[in-house]
């Protein structure tokens, strides 16, 4: 089976910056070559160790590498798929990280390079954007989908699904029409309803921002990813438009349904709207994959006095438990304790809650 020791990326953001991370820190002699438009990412990569070789355009420094992962936004990677054609090797294969996957298979088929790709959409991310932001950690326990072409050896898609497993996603292999629909329905379309919702608070609340002031969990956890960055977003939307459109009428259709029992006052059928609900997310895999974030959170009883967050803070540090955020929560009609704290990882929570449990602090998991 081919494996991969020199690799290219093209773009390196927040899921590129990460999946070369985790590539880094499984293979220490991995031979690593990235471009990236920005330059203050590409001294940054390089600082960390986890560039071996940055370059300022795409050239033919990508011409030995065994793989090549395009992260950059989602319409820039079929022009530079296109810059990579007269460079690479036969022998290379060629990824994205697209969320959308019909428009660059396209362009594959175009570009007569189906026997060099196989589509990647690892199922991870953050509010947050960026180089900076990256982390091995990401991709820990996501699906990782592959969308390979008919053309690709079957020995690549194997290779490829073993580099998956070892960075420590799940791969889920899937054309690339169904992965395209699947996610226009759990990513793209919450990202428009979440988007909806936040604009819909800013322009009903009073000039004194009230709404915005006493916003509880429930609404912060649902419009989260509305942090998400805007421009990414609105290439998604142009990009996979007739699934999110689809899927967009249909919803509309569901909230029309639920207006019009709501006005009649339809006690069973807004009961079963409900129900249906909570059964079909009850569910759910209680896992970290997905686009859409679990957030690691426990929640604590603390008194109001000097020092009392500071308190906890030490303590956690002390016992090398990493905080992603913490704050006073001022409403909390959904959750108990007034103080927040959120992880990395889901092995902080029970570690952070035993210790901090028997230091005599009252701690609620969510």
């Amino acid at each position: 089976m081919k494996t991969f020791h020199t690799f290219g990326f093209i773009g390196l953001g927040l899921i590129g910056g990460s999946i070369a991370r985790a590539i880094r820190d499984t293979d220490p002699d991995a031979v690593i070559t990235v471009y990236d438009i920005n330059a203050e990412t590409l001294s940054l990569a390089a600082k960390d160790g986890v560039a071996d070789v940055t370059v300022p355009s795409i050239d033919r420094s990508f011409a030995d590498c065994d793989i090549i992962f395009l992260c950059a936004p989602v319409q820039k990677n079929d022009t530079n798929l296109i810059s990579l054609k007269g460079i690479i090797s036969a022998d290379c294969l060629i990824t994205d990280v697209g969320s959308v996957k019909s428009e660059i298979h396209q362009t594959v088929r175009e570009a007569g390079l189906e026997a060099q790709f196989i589509g990647g959409h690892p199922m991870a991310g953050s509010e947050r954007v960026g180089y900076i932001n990256s982390k091995a950690l990401l991709l820990q326990n996501a699906y990782y989908i592959l969308t390979p072409t008919e053309s690709v050896p079957a020995e690549k898609v194997a290779a490829y699904r073993e580099l998956v497993t070892s960075l420590g996603a799940i791969p889920l292999i899937l054309d690339e029409e169904t992965h395209d629909y699947a996610t226009a329905a759990i990513s793209h379309l919450p990202h428009i309803v979440s988007a909806s919702l936040v604009n819909l608070v800013r322009d009903s609340d009073n000039e004194d921002g009230l709404m915005k002031m006493i916003a509880a969990g429930g609404f912060k956890d649902i419009t989260r990813i509305s942090s998400s960055s805007a421009a990414m977003w609105q290439q998604i939307c142009l990009t996979n438009t007739d699934n999110i459109a689809s899927l967009l009428g249909r919803y509309i259709a569901s909230l029309q349904k639920v207006y019009e029992e709501l006005k009649e006052k339809e006690a069973d059928s807004l009961y079963s709207f409900f129900d249906g609900a909570r059964i079909y997310r009850d569910s759910f895999i209680n896992a970290s994959s997905g686009p859409i974030k679990r957030s690691y959170v426990i929640t604590i009883d603390i008194a109001d006095e000097p020092g009392a967050l500071a308190s906890i803070a030490t303590i956690l540090a002390l016992n090398a438990i990493s905080i992603k955020n913490i704050g006073i929560v001022h409403n909390r009609e959904y959750e108990g304790g007034v103080l927040r704290i959120e992880f990395y990882e889901e092995a902080s929570i029970e570690k952070a809650a035993s210790i901090l449990g028997s230091k005599g602090y009252t701690v609620y998991q969510k």
